[in-house]
């Protein structure tokens, strides 16, 4: 599979180029000084023969972002959640959580193309289970990706502790029942799903992803060290998301939760951690020290009230931060240039130097490079670098929203792009083209959607009024009941 991408747009230091972007056998082979000749008929063809030119004439190239971090099966809860924090909020989400693998598969879509169409070329899917469909859940997440040719890493999110055991415990702790899996189960389980599903030679990554500090015990975090090195594969994790979960780490350790997964031997240069908003400067450190990614999720940070992530103080420490979309229930979408937008000027409330500031094009290498080193394929993707995959993003520059030409990058990502994208490539495949997704029937897809839910915004969380007096309680809000 060879191709050029003929007189585009590409970024370099201090400013731009136009280069001719060659591609063969899947990756770069070159980035040359541009021809003039353009293929007459091959030129938004995507036909990718020995001989295919695509004309990139006022067109931008870009590597492809990585959502880092979100959960597919949110998709139908998202708009209907009301405002909660995340320990109430997700007793709602799970009491609502969808049972059927079809529409693990039919949401699993839904986000491959909304991450497709906001620049985004690999999902990491922290992915729901449903009791005892496990392996059918993941294969049904992992037939989605396929058919639409994303690259996908799916962290079947696991935990050997019930909901409310994520609380802390207070004065007058509520008794909590035993989870449905016993910690080995969930192991075997993980077992069986690396054996059956992890083939990074056909796009599908398997992380092992305990769901946290508030709902794991160390028997399974300690499990997962093993299983991952074992299999050489990545560690995924919330960590530290809300104030009830710093408060937690004290009774659960006597010291912070960083402290304590370094401590067991959690972190490392493969293990990403979504959120990292209530982190302390010895905690940052420890990151650092670790080489640990930092995902940053600010849309549900800021919906679910859990705080703004100290991301300034992560880049000057040296800790590497992606973005990641999080959950379409707790977003409640998934484009990913928005999540790129508010969590880079989000920040300039946070410092008042603004040489600390982060800048259009650091964004951009936090959202593609960042989001790889995380994955530890940074060798492989996350740039446009000669001998990496050919994983990347063509951005029309004639799209209204990205007029007059100013700075291209800058408009990208301080802007509101609208049908920005004209295609995409993974591993050198073109399953984006004139700003639609080819490799699946997307109208089918969203009359499926349709069909396969209905107008509802009136429903009651048993799980919710069980358990909101005390997370009142223990977080001193006034009003308990």
């Amino acid at each position: 599979m060879s191709f050029t991408i003929q007189n585009v747009l590409i970024a370099v230091e201090g400013g731009y180029e136009t280069a001719d972007v060659q591609v063969a056998d899947n990756c770069i082979s070159a980035l040359a000084k541009p021809s003039k000749r353009i293929a007459p008929n091959n030129s938004s063809s995507g036909n990718q023969g020995s001989e295919t030119v695509i004309d990139g004439t006022n067109k931008l190239l870009l590597p492809g972002f990585v959502n880092a971090h979100t959960h597919s099966s949110e998709m139908w809860q998202r708009g209907i959640i009301p405002p909660l924090p995340l320990e109430l909020w997700i007793a709602e989400l799970y009491d609502f959580t969808p049972l059927d693998p079809e529409k693990v598969y039919l949401s699993a879509l839904g986000t491959a193309v909304e991450t497709l169409l906001s620049g985004g070329t690999t999902v990491v899917d922290h992915l729901v289970l449903i009791p005892g469909q496990e392996l059918e859940t993941i294969a049904a997440a992992v037939r989605a990706y396929q058919e639409i040719g994303i690259r996908a890493f799916i962290g079947p999110l696991i935990q050997d502790e019930s909901l409310t055991a994520g609380m802390p415990a207070g004065e007058n702790a509520i008794e909590h029942g035993a989870y449905i899996r016993s910690t080995q189960a969930t192991l075997d389980l993980m077992e069986s799903a690396i054996k059956q599903f992890h083939n990074p030679e056909l796009g599908v990554n398997i992380l092992l992803a305990p769901t946290g500090i508030q709902l794991c015990s160390d028997a399974l975090f300690e499990g997962c060290i093993d299983l991952s090195d074992r299999e050489n594969i990545c560690r995924h994790a919330h960590l530290l998301e809300t104030r009830a979960q710093k408060q937690l780490a004290q009774q659960k350790y006597g010291c912070s939760a960083v402290k304590h997964l370094q401590e067991i031997g959690y972190l490392s240069s493969k293990t990403s951690l979504a959120h990292c908003v209530w982190l302390d400067d010895s905690d940052i450190a420890i990151m650092a020290e670790t080489k640990s990614t930092v995902v940053h999720n600010p849309l549900s940070n800021l919906r679910l009230g859990s705080g703004i992530a100290p991301i300034l103080k992560y880049r000057q420490a040296g800790v590497n931060v992606s973005f990641g979309c999080d959950g379409a229930a707790s977003n409640d979408s998934q484009d990913l240039l928005e999540a790129i937008k508010i969590g880079s000027i989000l920040h300039n409330i946070t410092d008042l130097d603004y040489r600390h500031w982060i800048t259009p094009r650091q964004s951009v290498e936090m959202a593609s490079l960042g989001g790889a080193k995380g994955l530890n394929v940074a060798d492989e993707i996350g740039s446009l670098t000669v001998g990496k995959k050919a994983d990347f993003v063509l951005y029309d520059l004639t799209s209204l929203s990205l007029l007059p030409r100013t700075d291209p990058i800058g408009l990208l990502i301080l802007g509101r792009p609208t049908n920005a994208v004209d295609s995409v490539w993974v591993n050198g495949k073109r399953i984006v083209a004139d700003g639609k997704v080819k490799t699946i029937d997307v109208d089918n897809l969203r009359q499926q959607l349709f069909e396969h839910s209905e107008w509802n915004s009136k429903r009651q969380s048993q799980t919710v009024s069980e358990i909101e007096t005390h997370y009142r309680k223990v977080m001193n809000l006034q009003g308990y009941s």
